[in-house]
């Protein structure tokens, strides 16, 4: 288990060390010596009618660092040149954003209906309430999570784990969601390998349709899928606690799934077993995603977990990881049909996708 160390930035934010099992980092660690500063105001989000959707208003994000080069790294460990956001050396380390999109305000009670307007009022707006983490993979400016090692990226895994109890213990929580954006093509603005985690006001779009899956189906949903999954021919890796595959409807050029073989409903519920097994597992995901072409694969890696509302004691941990690049030098782009309408048409069948993968697993 990571060793865990809590700190505070310069201006007031949360920061977490998390050490590897075998670090030989000191337990203590160096103060930020930037100067004080006041945070951003919290954004607002503004209620779509026509779909139901919020959109959080986040302007002050638009001035954030944007592929700065490496001697200016605000992910990289502080030096005399460069005061970063991280003030001492580390193996992985987790801060609030300084450009939250949600955050850093929380309500003064805990509203499990805080995001419902009745009738879907128009010109509704409600405080983006909430909290957005960055999760920083390794001290080395240059490369990927899964290029680290089995021990670091089970470090990543703890943190992830311990992050989601505590967020979802935060007044206004409803869904806490780590990911990690991959890759320029994607539109990562800091080559330094890292992830986020947001917590949001309200259960996500893609979540609410989950939810409404499961009740005309069925709480064993989850069940079934991981029974029907593992029958098919488009599994890569199954071991004694989890199962990835390229799902039977897959949208993208490359997208892969994984469940846990019981219901968890979060990273933080995952015994010492299981992480051991999903840190091997992930890495072997992820360097096969690499192995593909002869340059990095772009990707976005969503832990979709479940929310804290009616219905969420159903929805079972899973990773989504999905990416549009459908050859060495070509990607997919949502255009009309998907843009426009989210109705997807996929270039090539899923069973292609999974046997191109276990070709390099």
């Amino acid at each position: 288990m990571a060793r865990k160390i809590s700190a505070k930035l310069f201006d007031g934010r949360d920061l977490f060390y998390f050490d590897d099992a075998s670090s030989q980092l000191p337990a203590v660690r160096k103060a930020d010596s930037r100067e004080t500063a006041e945070r951003p105001e919290t954004a607002q989000m503004r209620l779509d009618a026509l779909t139901g959707d919020w959109i959080s208003i986040a302007a002050h994000r638009h001035g954030r660092a944007f592929l700065p080069p490496a001697h200016m790294c605000p992910l990289c460990p502080t030096t005399a040149d460069n005061l970063s956001e991280l003030p001492d050396n580390f193996d992985v380390a987790v801060f609030e954003n300084k450009n939250p999109s949600f955050g850093p305000l929380l309500p003064g009670s805990d509203n499990p209906h805080y995001a419902d307007i009745a009738n879907r009022e128009l010109g509704a707006t409600l405080t983006s309430f909430g909290r957005c983490e960055v999760v920083v993979f390794s001290p080395e400016h240059l490369g990927s999570l899964g290029g680290q090692s089995v021990e670091r990226i089970r470090t990543v895994i703890d943190a992830w784990g311990d992050r989601t109890e505590h967020l979802q213990s935060l007044p206004g929580v409803r869904q806490v969601f780590p990911f990690e954006n991959r890759g320029q093509e994607i539109g990562v603005t800091l080559h330094h390998p890292h992830g986020q985690i947001y917590s949001y006001p309200y259960v996500t779009p893609r979540t609410v349709k989950l939810l409404d899956s499961i009740e005309r189906y069925g709480q064993n949903l989850f069940a079934d899928t991981l029974a029907f999954e593992q029958a098919g021919e488009r599994v890569l890796i199954q071991g004694d606690a989890f199962t990835a595959y390229v799902p039977f409807a897959g949208r993208w050029p490359i997208e892969v799934h994984l469940l846990p073989h019981r219901h968890v409903q979060h990273l933080g519920q995952l015994t010492d077993a299981e992480r051991d097994e999903l840190a091997s597992t992930y890495k072997r995901i992820l360097t096969a995603l690499d192995a593909i072409y002869d340059s990095p694969t772009p990707y976005i890696s969503a832990w979709h977990q479940a929310p804290l509302v009616e219905g969420g004691e159903n929805v079972r941990l899973q990773l989504q990881i999905t990416s549009p690049r459908r050859a060495a030098d070509k990607l997919k782009y949502l255009a009309g049909s998907e843009s426009a309408m989210g109705a997807f048409i996929a270039d090539f069948p899923p069973e292609k996708t999974a046997a191109q993968l276990r070709e390099v697993i």
